[in-house]
């Protein structure tokens, strides 16, 4: 199966398709199948943005993006601190 990413403004757009469907009748399944993402990607969609409106869903992400940005900022600066000590001990 080929994967590939949706924007959240993408999610939310199938999200609400999806409960159109839903009440219109059809199965989670059914519903699933017509958006083209398993049940699995449904409920994690629906429990990550359910909701949400779009603009709030694309602030969420890109916030998670600037947090993995200063984490890995983080985890650089402690390694070149840790460096600089051993440099400073003469453990080199």
């Amino acid at each position: 199966m080929k994967r590939k990413r949706h924007t959240p403004e993408q999610i939310i757009r199938k999200l609400r398709q999806a409960e159109a469907d839903l009440a219109a009748g059809l199965t989670i399944g059914q519903a699933c199948q017509k958006l083209e993402v398993t049940e699995a990607t449904f409920h994690r969609w629906r429990n990550q943005y359910g909701g949400m409106k779009a603009e709030e869903a694309k602030r969420l992400k890109e916030m998670e993006i600037e947090n993995a940005r200063l984490k890995r900022l983080v985890a650089d600066q402690a390694l070149d601190i840790q460096i600089l000590k051993e440099v400073a001990e003469g453990n080199f």
